[in-house]
């Protein structure tokens, strides 16, 4: 176990991705589950609270302490077995994604969850449902999880497996022994019908593990994780495709993605992203061959066995041409190393804007919403001229496949920050009015609470205080992640 109680030794670690601070105690970092257990049963008895986290690349604030004591999970960083044969794996939750994705790929393994940030520990990702660009295809990390081992705040470790405990309707029961047992309620509200990450995942006669999964560590950590793989597709065709109108870009997306829906065409795209035209000029100095008067561009991909290329390519070139496209200027990558250096203009993206709002010493601003299909237009029109009638910059990027973007206004002072902050809000609001959600991929961690009561109603965040406090009633983990704490005290 590593301890430090000097917190000019930790400062670092009071702070996440997107430059939300917080404070604690001491910093604890276990080096094996015995110490993570001993260091829940000790702050359990003792009423102490604890915060977990690991590669600390969330948005929310979700790993952010704000008192009591800190666990990085940094040091369980494993990967314990990778069977080929069955195509499943077994790690820790310290393990970097990046590192796992690696090593599975070197068996001819693929495992399709894809953050955009690769740096992520594999148990923020279940802990937080994790999805990313392949997601349209593929779904969130839950499609990929067998089983995991919990520490409950309790300390007692339990395993969860899929398909051997599901809910009788909304109502669960977790045997930790052969006299003792936690049995709880899900709340009964409806989840939109959309990529979601907002709040617990309840639905009737649900599976158990399903509802730890997404639940940012409210209700217990995840020590150990058993991974579904897939084969690693022969060949991925990538390419970001350039328009001179938003017009275009969405007729183009249109027809690419109820293609693909049917998983039967030519074309069935893995991912399709969008970078708006501010997006580009952001980037413009280090890609010049962004071509002039862009008005956005669209990143696909596609995998393919050998005898289908040059069918494929021809049909989508077809489409681009269609919509009117600049069949010009397409980037094309075909191979492993072309494709890294498209994915590597992708996750410029998100740095930049961070590193322009880090230096602002400013707090970044960035819906994370997604709406149905049918409404994604004119979500689209209200947030953008929402945020150009206040005159802020802004940038807009994300997982257009999915209907989800990330609107990211980009703020130059306090004033214009308190007036962003007002602007999201209004942007959640018109997100729920249309069926949709307030967070797809990111979840809520300590910075959205206010918008998911928004979202679900007061009398359902209840629910979901008193569904915690039947596996915390010590209110000792992850106390402010998905909602305030006030709630803890209306039970």
């Amino acid at each position: 176990m590593i301890t430090k109680t000097d917190k000019s030794d930790f400062e670092s670690y009071l702070v996440d991705a997107a430059n939300i601070k917080g404070d604690c105690e001491t910093l604890l970092i276990p080096e094996t589950e015995e110490e993570l257990v001993s260091i829940v049963k000790s702050a359990n008895s003792e009423g102490k609270r604890i915060t977990i986290a690991a590669s600390r690349t969330g948005l929310n604030g979700g790993s952010v302490p704000d008192n009591g004591f800190l666990v990085s999970l940094e040091k369980l960083n494993n990967i314990i077995s990778i069977d080929k044969g069955n195509k499943i794996a077994v790690v820790q939750p310290g393990v970097i994604l990046a590192d796992f994705q690696s090593e599975v790929e070197k068996l001819g393994l693929f495992y399709p969850p894809d953050p955009t940030e690769t740096n992520c520990s594999m148990g923020g990702t279940v802990a937080n449902n994790s999805s990313g660009a392949r997601t349209f295809k593929y779904g969130a990390t839950r499609n990929f999880v067998l089983s995991i081992d919990v520490v409950l705040p309790n300390g007692k470790k339990v395993k969860i497996k899929r398909g051997e405990n599901l809910l009788d309707n909304l109502n669960g029961k977790i045997q930790l022994g052969e006299s003792q047992s936690i049995e709880f309620n899900i709340p009964d509200y409806t989840m939109p019908n959309v990529k979601h990450a907002a709040g617990y995942y309840c639905r009737p006669n649900m599976d158990l593990i399903d509802l730890f999964i997404g639940s940012e560590g409210t209700l217990g950590i995840i020590s150990q994780i058993e991974i579904k793989l897939i084969d690693l597709p022969p060949n991925v065709l990538s390419m970001i495709i350039f328009f001179n109108n938003e017009e275009n870009i969405f007729s183009f997306v249109d027809d690419v993605r109820k293609r693909s829906y049917s998983r039967t065409d030519t074309v069935n795209l893995r991912e399709i992203e969008f970078f708006d035209e501010n997006t580009l000029n952001l980037l413009i100095d280090e890609y010049s061959n962004i071509p002039m008067d862009t008005k956005g561009a669209v990143w696909i991909e596609q995998e393919f066995e050998s005898e289908e290329e040059d069918k494929l390519l021809e049909e989508i070139e077809r489409i681009i041409d269609e919509h009117n496209g600049d069949v010009e200027n397409i980037w094309f990558a075909l191979n492993e190393n072309e494709r890294s250096r498209l994915k590597e203009f992708r996750h410029k993206i998100p740095l930049k804007v961070n590193d322009i709002i880090s230096g602002r010493g400013l707090v970044k601003i960035g819906t994370d919403t997604a709406v149905p299909d049918d409404k994604f237009q004119e979500f689209y029109f209200f947030t953008v001229n929402l945020i150009k009638q206040n005159n802020l910059d802004y940038v807009v990027y994300g997982h257009i496949g999915n209907s989800h973007l990330h609107f990211n206004m980009l703020p130059k002072d306090i004033d214009e920050l308190k007036l962003g902050r007002s602007l999201y809000g209004k942007i959640c609001d018109k997100s729920v009015e249309l069926v949709g959600t307030i967070s797809a991929e990111h979840g809520i961690g300590k910075l959205k609470r206010n918008y998911l009561v928004k979202m679900f109603g007061d009398e359902n965040i209840k629910k979901m205080a008193s569904l915690k406090l039947k596996f915390d009633p010590n209110k000792i983990l992850n106390i402010g992640n998905i909602f305030d704490e006030k709630y803890l005290e209306m039970d």
